[in-house]
């Protein structure tokens, strides 16, 4: 179905740039453009529905056997910052 829109320039030059990039067509290009900006909803989803509720459905949890790696991660990190910060020190 034809359609007719104005865009700017620099949309246009976006999107001339991705047809000669991937050498796909500048109706492929909108069309996935828009699919990606505007994917089918599943139709049990609430308008208002949080991102977290959307993935819900695949968090979870894992055993790592013993490890508890999230113990003390800010401490871990600032630790690691601090090293990296002293190893760059000149002597």
């Amino acid at each position: 179905m034809p359609f007719s829109l104005r865009l700017d320039r620099d949309t246009e030059a976006k999107i001339r740039k991705l047809t000669a990039a991937t050498g796909r067509s500048k109706s492929e290009v909108v069309r996935e453009a828009v699919a990606q900006y505007a994917p089918d909803r599943d139709p049990a989803s609430t308008p208002g529905e949080s991102a977290f509720d959307r993935l819900k459905p695949f968090i979870g949890t894992i055993s790592t056997g013993r490890a508890n790696h999230s113990n003390q991660t800010h401490a871990a990190y600032r630790e690691l910052l601090q090293r990296k910060h002293r190893a760059r020190r000149p002597r």
